[in-house]
């Protein structure tokens, strides 16, 4: 029916160009062509269609019929506008459903009841050398069958798109036709030559990495932000491979990425003329290490955060007694790390590069890279669990009943295997131990003499806190003020008050998160000239950095941009790594994930 058409489509204006015809011989040609293609002309509606007119350059065109016999489905769908791009070209067409009843996919029973309306975008054929895009607004209804599962159901279009479809019925025909002819390969360079594409090139593209073996092989993802479907793999992540597939794909104009230097590179080299925008999830994480990096090299300053009492109401804290460590032993440690940390900063001094240092000094890379970013020694990070136990769940209850006179260990035991505890006797008895020592302890005390004799013991609690390390310390900071708990706010306070190194940090962190949250672009360079005035190290190296892609960090505070359809790829590509249990290469991988569903 489509090539019918465009054949009569094509006699008429011949017709009409050799003969002269006027204004209603041109109106009788395409009523009869009409009737002959079995097409029923739509009631026509005021500022529905536009109409062509043009009295004084001879015949005069109705573009409602002529539009009618290029769309598909006339029947199902009417023409609201149009947008010409020569500098594409692409002509984008508006069209709404205008079906009256649409049945229920499930149940095939009409509906009536309107839910809400959406938009759904699709490729066409194109008309010459002008690509078409269609933008069709359907509906959603809901069934009332109430023996169908289906409650809400999307209107389908059965003779212009599939569900889901990105493509019409019959350009997919065409498509399929060419790769039966030609197949793969030669199909696609002969669709892109007669303006039928397999696959459109984005416009803005998502760029990030992924761990084929993670800490020894990456690749790159490539993601289409605009229309949110996969574009391909890449199997590295160097500068050459992505300006390569660049080059290859012309027409974008942003790209999302990371702050990775390689696809800044790449990007700069494939598509000059592309915007770059740089992830804010990635400059916030940037911050967090930079922070992190602070609070490491006032790693005291934090312990004695952390042992700072967290009430003051005559509530006696009970905190776990920590293991006994060799004191001898942990100290031989710290003066090996020491003598290595000196070795790194001493070869970085002569000009060493970091592969050199590892390979001299037999360690990795990454222990080079976590020595240099520190220009004071710092000291070894606790472990993030440290405190953390089996009878967590069940602390509010062992103490409750303490604070009652319940302190016999045994029946504390029985009391919590009733409510479900699987833990064994001895982990109860040492916190038990250390619950009766701090009592004991604070009775100790000159004023509670007087309370011990009439055998009033003051009442226990334990507080459960997370461990106060570099890294909980930097998310405690960029966490936002509504998420923070009342305890969260004492320690940041008393974060501010340990150490004026630490109070400049958190100052600069707060003024970027503010900057980065509230998209203010006019703050940028304030904030860059600040912390380049700054007297910690880290924040000076991080606005330099900053500076150094300017335009990119501009753009993420003022674009709405960002690399989290990405990440959520990533995930996508790592359960189908998964399901083939890591044994993939890299093309079937990246057949997979480019049909995964």
């Amino acid at each position: 029916m489509a090539g019918y058409i465009e054949r009569i489509a094509g006699e008429i204006a011949g017709l009409i160009a050799r003969e002269g015809l006027d204004y209603l011989q041109t109106k009788a040609v395409f009523k009869a062509a009409r009737q002959k293609a079995g097409l029923v002309a739509p009631k026509p509606r005021r500022g529905s269609w536009p109409v062509l007119v043009n009295r004084r350059a001879g015949p005069i065109f109705w573009a409602m019929d002529l539009l009618s016999c290029l769309l598909p489905g006339p029947a199902d769908l009417r023409l609201v506008g149009w947008t010409i791009d020569p500098a594409q070209p692409t002509v984008t067409l508006t069209l709404i459903s205008q079906q009256l009843t649409p049945d229920c996919p499930v149940c095939a029973m009409p509906a009536h009841r309107l839910h809400s309306r959406y938009e759904r975008r699709a490729a066409d054929l194109p008309w010459s050398d002008w690509t078409v895009r269609l933008v069709l607004g359907v509906r959603k209804l809901f069934c009332d069958n109430a023996a169908c599962p289906r409650r809400i159901f999307t209107e389908r279009l059965p003779t212009v798109i599939a569900p889901w479809a990105r493509k019409t019925r019959r350009l997919s025909k065409r498509l399929t036709t060419l790769a039966m002819a030609l197949g793969g390969s030669a199909g696609a360079r002969l669709s892109r030559d007669i303006g039928m594409p397999a696959a459109l090139t984005p416009t803005v593209l998502g760029v990030d990495d992924w761990a084929f073996r993670k800490r020894h092989t990456y690749g790159t993802v490539l993601i289409d932000l605009v229309q949110r479907r996969r574009v391909t793999l890449l199997p590295d992540r160097e500068a050459g491979t992505l300006a390569q597939w660049l080059t290859e794909h012309p027409g974008i104009t942003t790209v999302v990425r990371d702050r990775s230097g390689a696809y800044a590179d790449g990007a700069r080299r494939g598509a000059p003329q592309a915007e770059q925008v740089a992830d804010r999830f990635h400059l916030m994480q940037n911050l967090a290490e930079v922070l992190e990096t602070v609070f490491t090299t006032h790693a005291a300053e934090l312990r004695r955060v952390e042992q700072a009492p967290a009430d003051a109401n005559g509530i006696e804290t009970v905190r776990p007694v920590p293991p006994h460590r060799d004191t001898g032993t942990r100290a031989k440690a710290t003066e090996r790390r020491l003598a290595q940390w000196r070795q790194v900063w001493a070869l970085h001094r002569d000009g060493w590069s970091r592969e050199a240092i590892a390979g001299h000094l037999g360690i990795g890379r990454s222990t080079v890279g976590r020595h240099l970013r520190h220009d004071t020694f710092p000291e070894r990070q606790g472990r993030s669990d440290v405190g953390r136990s089996r009878l967590d769940p069940w602390k509010p209850f062992i103490l409750e009943r303490w604070n009652a006179g319940c302190r016999h260990s045994r029946r504390l035991f029985r009391e919590l295997q009733g409510r479900g505890y699987r833990g064994s006797y001895p982990t109860l008895a040492r916190y038990t131990q250390r619950l009766r020592q701090a009592q004991d302890d604070s009775v100790r005390q000159p004023s509670r003499r007087r309370s011990v004799r009439g055998r009033n013991r003051p009442l226990l609690r334990d507080p459960q806190r997370r461990p106060l390390t570099p890294r909980t310390a930097a998310w405690l900071v960029l966490r936002r003020a509504k998420n923070r708990s009342a305890m969260d706010d004492e320690q940041l306070n008393r974060l501010r008050a340990a150490h004026p190194a630490l109070t400049e940090a958190i100052s600069l962190a707060e003024a970027f998160i503010a900057m980065i949250r509230t998209r203010a672009p006019e703050r940028l360079d304030p904030w860059l000239t600040q912390a380049q005035d700054s007297a910690l190290p880290a924040f000076r190296n991080f606005a330099k950095k900053l500076d150094d892609e300017h335009a990119a960090i501009l753009a993420a505070v003022t674009l709405p941009w960002s690399t989290g359809q990405v990440e959520g790829q990533i995930n996508r590509l790592k359960m189908i790594k998964r399901q083939m249990f890591g044994r993939a290469g890299f093309d079937l991988l990246n057949r997979r994930f480019m049909l995964a569903a």
